[in-house]
Order: C-alpha cells, then structure tokens, then sequence
C-alpha cells in the first residue's frame, strides 16, 4: 500500500507555507502590541530602584532584547537568524535565562499531564462511544448520552474548581497546587515519582472527566449513521459475529473523523491544558504562558506561541498522512 508521492509534496507544501507564515506573524504580533521587553525591563528597574535609568544600560538592555525602533527588516533577520540556532531569546521575568531553557524544563510536565489524559479520555470516550451507537436507543444509549451531554456543557473551569475544593481543600486527599514536593529533590527516585503521582492524578482526573464526553458524543453519532451502510448490513448478513462487526466494520469506518480530532488534539497538547495549570498551579506550559501574559514578557509568549503552532502544524500533517493509510478513497484521489 503507497501513497502518492504527489499527494505528499502537496500537503507538505502547504505545511511549510503555513509554518512560514506562522513564523512572520508571530515575529510581527508582539511588535505589534503596545510597549516592548526593553521598556518593560526599563520600567521595572525605575520601579524598584526610583531612580531613572542611565541611558547606557537602556542600549544594554536593548541589545540583549531588541530594539524595537530599528528597521523591521533586520529584526527579522536578526529573528531568524536566532530561530535557527534554536534560540528563542532571554526570559524578562526570569533574566537572564533563556526562554528555551525554562520552556524544555516545563514541556514534560505538559505532555505528561496533557498528553496521557488527551489519549485515556480519547480511548474511553471513543469506546463507550462505539458501544452506545451501536446499541442505540438500548439502556446504555440511555444513561450515556445525556450524561455526557450535559458533561460537556459544564465549563471545565468550574469542575476543576469544585474536584480541588472537595478532594484537597475538604478531604484533603490530594495537593491543592504545584507538580510535586518542593522539599523533595528532583531525580528519578521512589519518592519524587511518588510525589509527581500524587500531584498530578486529580488534575489529570478532572481533564479525562471533562473530555471524554466530546469523544463520546461524536463517535456515538458516526457509528449510528455507519451501522446503516450497506457494507455493515452485508457483514451482518454473512453471520459474522456482532462484536467483529461492531469494531472491524462499523468503528473502523466511523472512527476517521474522531482520528483527524484525536491528531489536532494532541499537537494542542504542547499548549498545555491553560485552565487546568492555573487552576491547580501545575508547572507546564500553559501556566509559563500565563505568568507570561502577567507579566509582559514578550519573548516567552513569542517563545511558547512559536512553538504551540508547529506543534499543531505537525500534528496535522501527521494526521492527513495517517488519514490517507486509513482511508482508501483518498488514496486514489491522491
């Protein structure tokens, strides 16, 4: 089974064409917005000391973050030229690190968290989902679809909100903040993967909770509208048995759309779930995005933004091309 080669440099020339495109926009946004990191570093400075700064050390402070009086076309250069070394510039509220720095120290955090409850609430979601279409209007159908469909209008804020204020504040069975035990050291021992466990299961619990309705919801329909096509009622009728018809024929078709969701869903992950890391303090990527947006500093928004992008641009070339093994109609489009 080959995929078209025509196919391919399509799709990956429109790919490129939006990372392009991605890269420009994010160098001109913040460029855009009122102040820059110089004057926000600048600001700061007169705000603890009370004196002005020296003239100097405002060139200083321009040179390390960029002046933005200076032509548009060499910052750009100076931009790429600092994207290809992997560069994404130096922190204002935490100078002098590099925002690369602190978002490789946060990123496994996010994908621990996000990544595994994006594909348990998928799996569950998407099982239950093939199940209750199936057996539409059956008992089961019954309970689940109301349920997650009242699940799925509740805002996510609210039930991470009431998980922490019932499991940690009143019973007090998990944390009420942080990723882990701040007077533990961190290594791969025992006690810190404990810590981090304990940490993170009721974030990660409230995350699958919320999701997996959505999943649900969308599979159950498209299993309902492929149980009636004519390849499923031929199967049926060979006397195959209802379980292999159920997922070899019904939920292999109708899980394509879920799978192009399930693809987008995961490049989101390098986001971060930004509600559940604020709700619940947690130190991934979207927390560092929100501290950001707190603060102004623009080269870490710039930095987590850039990143965010191509994740999701990646994600989706991943998924048109899986799309394409999966379905063969595409294939000979292609």
């Amino acid at each position: 089974m080959t995929v078209r080669w025509a196919f391919l440099a399509r799709r990956l020339g429109f790919y490129l064409a939006a990372a392009a495109a991605a890269i420009g926009l994010n160098f001109l946004l913040p460029r855009l917005m009122p102040g820059d990191p110089s004057s926000a570093i600048v600001e700061e400075l007169e705000r603890v000391s009370g004196q002005q700064v020296p003239a100097e050390t405002l060139l200083s402070i321009r040179a390390i973050f960029g002046n933005p009086h200076a032509n548009l076309a060499q910052q750009f250069a100076d931009y790429l030229r600092q994207l290809s070394h992997g560069d994404l510039g130096v922190s204002v509220v935490n100078f002098p690190v590099p925002v690369a720095d602190l978002v490789w120290q946060a990123l496994p955090w996010t994908l621990l968290l996000v990544g595994t409850t994006t594909v348990t609430a998928f799996a569950i979601g998407t099982l239950l989902g093939v199940v209750a279409g199936w057996k539409a209007g059956s008992r089961l159908d019954a309970i689940l679809t109301p349920f997650t469909t009242f699940l799925s209008s509740v805002p996510y804020f609210w039930v991470a909100l009431l998980a922490l204020w019932v499991f940690g504040f009143v019973l007090g069975w998990t944390p009420l903040s942080g990723g882990y035990d701040a007077d533990l050291p961190q290594g791969f021992t025992l006690a810190y993967a404990g810590s981090v466990l304990h940490h993170g299961v009721l974030p990660a619990a409230t995350i699958v909770f919320s999701a997996f309705g959505g999943w649900l919801l969308g599979m159950r329909n498209m299993t309902v509208t492929t149980v009636r096509e004519d390849y499923v009622l031929l199967a049926q009728a060979k006397g195959l048995s209802p379980r292999r018809v159920m997922f070899r024929y019904a939920a292999r078709n109708a899980m394509l759309p879920s799978f192009t969701g399930f693809a987008m869903a995961l490049g989101g992950v390098v986001g971060g779930a930004l509600l559940t890391e604020i709700v619940f303090s947690y130190p991934g990527i979207g927390y560092l995005l929100y501290e950001a947006l707190q603060k102004r500093d623009y080269p870490m928004m710039q930095g987590v933004f850039l990143l965010i992008t191509l994740a999701v641009l990646l994600a989706n070339l991943v998924a048109d091309l899986a799309y394409v093994l999966l379905d063969p109609r595409i294939r000979a489009r292609g």
